[in-house]
C-alpha cells in the first residue's frame, strides 16, 4: 500500500504479514493462537486507519493509544510462538515480525507523546 502516510502503510504491511503468519499457524492446527494473533495484529492498522478520520486531536490520540495497546498484545502472542517448544517456525520470519512490531510501537508511543505535548491531552 502506498497511501503517502508512513504509519498507515507500515501497519497495513504488518497486517498482511500477520495474516500470512497466522495462515501458517492454522496449517499447524494452532487455531486459538492464530485467531488471537490475527485479531490483535491486524487491529493495529485498523485503529491507525480509523485515526485518520478522527473528529478531534483528542480522538486521534485515543485511537493511536488503542493501536499501541493492540501492538503490545500482538507482541505477547508473537513471543508465545517464539518460546513455546511445540511451535516450530522459521525463527527468522518470527524475529522479523517481532522487530517490526517493536518499531511500530515505538512510532506510536512517540507520536502519542508528541501529540500530547502539543495540547492533545
Amino acid at each position: 500500500m502506498d497511501s503517502g502516510n508512513l504509519i498507515v502503510d507500515l501497519t497495513f504491511d504488518f497486517s498482511i504479514a500477520i495474516m500470512e503468519f497466522t495462515g501458517l499457524l492454522e496449517e499447524k492446527r494452532k487455531y486459538v493462537l492464530a485467531n488471537q494473533l490475527l485479531k490483535y495484529g491486524t487491529s493495529i492498522g485498523a485503529n491507525v486507519n480509523e485515526a485518520q478520520s478522527a473528529e478531534s486531536l483528542k480522538d486521534f490520540i485515543h485511537k493511536l493509544k488503542i493501536a499501541d495497546k493492540e501492538g503490545k498484545e500482538t507482541k505477547y502472542w508473537l513471543l508465545l510462538c517464539k518460546h513455546a517448544k511445540n511451535y516450530p517456525f522459521d525463527e527468522k520470519s518470527l524475529e522479523q515480525l517481532i522487530s517490526i512490531q517493536k518499531v511500530l510501537n515505538r512510532i506510536l508511543s512517540s507520536s502519542i507523546k508528541k501529540l500530547k505535548s502539543q495540547g492533545g491531552k
